[in-house]
Formats: C-alpha cells, sequence, structure tokens
C-alpha cells in the first residue's frame, strides 16, 4: 500500500491540494480526474517488477544489441525488453482502455485520454557499463499534459516522484518531500547534461556559452540529473534529441518539487510538437537566464 503524502492528496482532492506556484499550464479538468491516484498507487507494483527484471542482468554481462545504424551505438538488452514487457502487462490489466507509450514497444491506444509512457532502462549505456546512474522511467500523461511520474533507481532501491501534489523522494524504507534550490546566478549553478556530444552546429555554441558561464558542470547522469534538480542538488539539466519516454516521466517531479521544465524556446513540454529540446531548472529566475543563451538555437 502507497501510504505517501502525494498519493493521499491526490484522493482527497488534486485541484484544490495542488501549489499552484508549482504547477505549468495544467488543464482545468485536471482537478476532475480522480482516477490520478488509483494510477499513482500502482507505481509501487512497477517498482518491484524493475527490481525483478533489471537487476538480474545488472553487472553481469547481458546481451546487448545495437538499435542504431551508421557505426552509431543505442543498445538495448533483454532487461529493457523484459521490463517493458512486464509493466505493460501490468497496465493492460489494471487499465485496459488507457494508451501506453514505450520505448521498446510502440505505442497502443493513441486517441486515449489519459496514456502511460514507459522507459524500461533509462541510461542503458551506464546499465551495460555497470554504472548505477541507469533507470526506470513511468509517466501519466493526461490530455497531453505530463500529471504524474516516477524515476526508480532498482541497484539502490531509490525512487523519486511527483505530481501537482507534491514531490516526494523514497530510498529503502526512508521518505522525505523534494524540493528544489535557490539559484540566482550561473556562477552559484551546477549544471548536468548526459554529454556534450548531444548538441551540433549551432546548438552546440549556446550549450558551450551556458557550460562555461556555470561553475560545476557534470555529464554521464541520463535521468539522474533531472531528478537532481528535483532534489535540490541540481540547478540546471539541458538537453537535446530527446524522446517523449526520456522525459515526460520526469516532468511532475520537477513541477512539483517547485521546478520549471520547458523547450529551449521556454514552451511546456507536451506530446504534440514535442522537439527533443530540454531545459530543467530548479530556480525560475534561473530558467529565463539560460533561455536566453538558448533560445536563437530553439528548433
Amino acid at each position: 500500500m502507497l501510504n505517501s503524502r502525494c498519493v493521499r492528496l491526490l484522493f482527497d482532492h488534486l485541484g484544490a491540494f495542488a501549489p499552484q506556484q508549482r504547477v505549468s499550464a495544467l488543464p482545468s479538468q485536471l482537478s476532475e480526474y480522480s482516477g490520478l491516484a488509483e494510477r499513482v498507487a500502482r507505481f509501487e507494483d512497477l517498482k518491484r517488477l524493475a527490481r525483478a527484471e533489471t537487476l538480474t542482468h545488472f553487472r553481469a554481462a547481458p546481451e546487448i544489441s545495437n538499435k542504431a545504424n551508421q557505426g552509431a551505438f543505442d543498445p538495448v538488452t533483454e532487461a529493457d525488453r523484459a521490463c517493458e514487457r512486464a509493466m505493460r502487462n501490468l497496465i493492460e490489466q489494471a487499465f485496459p482502455t488507457d494508451g501506453i507509450i514505450g520505448e521498446e514497444y510502440g505505442n497502443v491506444r493513441p486517441e486515449a485520454s489519459v496514456q502511460w509512457i514507459i522507459d524500461p532502462i533509462d541510461g542503458t549505456r551506464a546499465y551495460v557499463a555497470g554504472v548505477p546512474l541507469w533507470g526506470s522511467l513511468v509517466g501519466i500523461v493526461y490530455e497531453e499534459t505530463p500529471v504524474a511520474g516516477m524515476g526508480y533507481q532498482p541497484f539502490l532501491d531509490e525512487s523519486f516522484e511527483g505530481s501537482a501534489a507534491g514531490a516526494l523522494w523514497k530510498m529503502r524504507g526512508a521518505e522525505r518531500e523534494l524540493q528544489t534550490r535557490a539559484c540566482q546566478s550561473f556562477s552559484e549553478a551546477t549544471l548536468m547534461t548526459t554529454t556534450p556530444s548531444l548538441f551540433q552546429g549551432q546548438q552546440r555554441a549556446a550549450y558551450d556559452r551556458l557550460e562555461a558561464a556555470c561553475r560545476n558542470v557534470r555529464y554521464g547522469t541520463d535521468w539522474y540529473g533531472y531528478a537532481l534538480v528535483a532534489a535540490g542538488t541540481c540547478d540546471l539539466v539541458v538537453e537535446t534529441g530527446l524522446a517523449l519516454y526520456d522525459i515526460l516521466p520526469l516532468v511532475p517531479i520537477i513541477e512539483g518539487s517547485g521546478g520549471i521544465v520547458t523547450d529551449w524556446g521556454g514552451a511546456p513540454l507536451r506530446e504534440t510538437g514535442f522537439t527533443g529540446q530540454v531545459l530543467a531548472a530548479g530556480d525560475r529566475g534561473l530558467h529565463q537566464q539560460a533561455l536566453k543563451l538558448l533560445r536563437h538555437a530553439a528548433v
């Protein structure tokens, strides 16, 4: 039984308890979406499945396939596929009219107002290298707006979960609310991205200006950098070339902790019109400053 503050508030009345300063452009129908809490409560079952399907192969030389062409490396393992299959089966049985968007097995019921977004292992390169920064991402989208999400690292048994009601960190029985930190200047900011090689041409020039302005820069974080924005230890994450399943599950976690996530033009992230460019920040003022450096490279 999930007994978090997040779910209790959702059961009471999501709209009445949502801290409006933390949420960007939620649809008016959201306060009437009574089925959200029931779905969020399934996060615990999905974490159990992720743990069972991924840890068997972690640091155990999993068989690797390459999905990329022309010499690039985009790995996928049986753990990716098995984890997504297990998650899809659970969702299909519990919510048979909901849609599902997954990295490994595509989309079903794209016309449904409720969509589940699944990335069974975000950071597969880290997974096959034995680095414990990969994680299983699950998001719930209502009328194209991300409304709840979970990022879970099975090896650490650590999860970050969020919605309009707030965001939580959980690890091996411990639990606390997440809150982003104030950061007024690049000279005080920590910036994270998976790798600068994501950026090419004009985008690389814009990113390089931002990196040069920040005090601390870390690479190789995949989804975990976004979680650390919510936790208040990172201030900015900038990336491009992402898919829906790479980021939409993380949006409610960052927004629920007081942060903001947009594209490089400053628009909220939605299913339709998603560009793959992402800027996440814990401090809205710092977000605006970063947008000024990135907007001319927005697509």
